[in-house]
C-alpha cells in the first residue's frame, strides 16, 4: 500500500508541512523578538532573510554536487530536515539576541534547501505528466500550509516565542522521520544509477527556451511571494492602527488565513488549472490576479475589516497558485537526467530575489508608508506573465 503514488504523495506533502513549520518560526515571533531583545525592524529583517539566504547557499551547494539526483532522495530529504530542526530547537532553548540567531537561520535556510526541491522531485516522481500539475500543487500546498504554520501555533496557543519555535522543531523532526521510514523514489525520472556529475547543467538549461521561459516566470512568481508573506502582518497591523487607532485584531490569525488556508487553496486550484487548462494559461492567470492585487492594495489599506479580509484571500490564493505551476513545467522541458538539479537551481536563483524585495519593502514603507510598500512587487508577477504568455507559444519541450 505504501508504494502506492497516491500514498506516497500525500506522505511526501505531510513532510514538507511539518519540516517546513520551522522556516518562518522566527518570522511569525518578530513582535516578541523585538521587544525582547530590543532591536530594531530593520535589524529584525534577518531573521528571515538570513534563512533566505542560507537556502541559497544550501541550494546552490546542492547544485554543484548534483546531490538531488545523486543521493536517494528520500534520504537526504530526512537528513536535512533532522538538521534544520536541530538548528530551530537549539534557538528555541539557547538564543538571546540577534549575533547567536542570524548564524542559526542561516543554516536553518541551508538545509531547508535539501527539503523543499527534493520534495519536488519526490513528488513529481510518483506523479505521471497528465496529473503532474495537481500533483505539485498538493505539495506546494504542502510548502505554504508548514510555512504558515507558526503563525497558528502562536495565534492559537498563545506561547511564549520558545514555545512557538521549540514546537515548530519538533514538527520537523517528525516530518524527517515520516521521510526516512515511509517516503520513497518513484519511477518517473528512473532512478536506479546516478548521472554522471554535471554541475553545468544549472546555467547550460538557460539555452534552451522553454526552461529560460518557465525560469523567468518563477523568477517573476519570486519577486513577490515571501516579500508579501513577511510583512503581511506588518501591512495589516499598520492598516488597522490606522483605521481604528488601536491594533485590535488577531494578526497571526489572518495572517494564517490568507497565507495558510488561501494559499493552500490557491495551490490546488492552481495545480488542476494547469492539468486542465495547460500550464501557460494557469501561470498566467494567477500573475496577473496577484499583480493587480498589489497594484489594488493602497485601496485596501484602511478598508472595512471584510474588505481587508477579502484582499488577503484572494492574493494569498493567487500569489501561490502558480508556484507548483513553474515545478511543473521545468520538470517537463528539463533534462530528465537532471530535474533535480534544474528544479534546485530554480530554486537558489529565485530565493535569492527573495532576499531584495524583503529587504526594499520596510525600507519603502519607512519612506512612504506602509499604504504604498507592495507597489514595489507588482513588476515581478507581470513580468513573469510575459514570459508565460511567450512560452506557452510554443512547443511543449523545447
Amino acid at each position: 500500500m505504501m508504494s502506492r503514488p497516491g500514498v506516497q504523495r500525500a506522505l511526501i506533502a505531510a513532510v514538507q508541512v511539518l519540516s517546513l513549520a520551522v522556516w518562518f518560526s522566527a518570522s511569525a515571533v518578530v513582535p516578541a523578538l523585538r521587544e525582547s531583545w530590543q532591536i530594531s525592524a530593520a535589524a529584525s529583517v534577518w531573521l528571515t532573510a538570513s534563512v533566505q539566504l542560507g537556502f541559497v547557499a544550501g541550494a546552490v551547494t546542492s547544485t554543484v554536487l548534483n546531490l538531488a539526483d545523486r543521493i536517494r532522495p528520500h534520504l537526504l530529504m530526512a537528513g536535512c530536515a533532522t538538521l534544520a530542526a536541530a538548528c530551530t530547537g537549539v534557538f528555541a532553548l539557547t538564543v538571546d539576541g540577534l549575533a547567536g540567531a542570524v548564524p542559526l537561520r542561516f543554516l536553518t535556510g541551508v538545509f531547508l534547501a535539501g527539503v523543499y526541491p527534493v520534495g519536488m522531485k519526490l513528488t513529481g516522481s510518483w506523479a505521471p505528466p497528465a496529473r503532474r500539475g495537481l500533483a505539485f500543487g498538493v505539495m506546494i500546498g504542502a510548502l505554504t500550509l508548514g510555512s504558515a504554520l507558526p503563525h497558528l501555533i502562536g495565534g492559537l496557543g498563545d506561547l511564549p516565542w520558545r514555545g512557538v519555535m521549540g514546537t515548530a522543531a519538533g514538527c520537523a523532526l517528525l516530518g524527517a522521520v515520516v521521510a526516512v521510514t515511509l517516503v520513497r523514489e518513484g519511477p518517473q525520472f528512473a532512478p536506479g544509477t546516478p548521472p554522471r556529475p554535471y554541475p553545468r547543467y544549472a546555467l547550460a538549461m538557460f539555452a534552451q527556451r522553454g526552461p529560460r521561459l518557465v525560469n523567468l516566470g518563477y523568477f517573476g512568481h519570486m519577486w513577490e511571494l515571501y516579500a508579501l508573506w513577511t510583512w503581511l502582518p506588518s501591512f495589516l497591523i499598520a492598516g488597522t492602527a490606522a483605521r481604528t487607532g488601536r491594533d485590535g485584531v488577531n494578526v497571526s490569525l489572518l495572517a494564517f488565513l490568507a497565507i495558510g488556508l488561501a494559499g493552500v487553496a490557491g495551490c490546488l486550484a492552481g495545480g488542476w488549472a494547469a492539468d486542465r487548462f495547460g500550464r501557460p494559461r494557469a501561470a498566467f492567470t494567477a500573475l496577473v490576479v496577484s499583480g493587480a492585487c498589489c497594484l489594488a492594495s493602497p485601496l485596501f489599506f484602511t478598508a472595512p475589516p471584510g474588505a481587508v479580509v477579502l484582499l488577503g484571500v484572494v492574493w494569498g490564493a493567487a500569489v501561490i497558485a502558480d508556484s507548483g505551476v513553474f515545478s511543473t513545467a521545468l520538470s517537463e522541458v528539463a533534462d530528465r537526467r537532471y530535474v533535480g538539479t534544474a528544479l534546485t537551481a530554480q530554486t537558489a536563483i529565485g530565493f535569492a530575489l527573495t532576499v531584495v524585495t524583503i529587504q526594499l519593502v520596510p525600507v519603502l514603507a519607512d519612506a512612504v508608508g506602509w499604504r504604498w510598500a507592495f507597489l514595489l512587487l507588482a513588476p515581478g508577477p507581470f513580468v513573469g506573465a510575459l514570459a508565460m504568455r511567450a512560452f506557452g507559444r510554443q512547443p511543449a519541450r523545447a
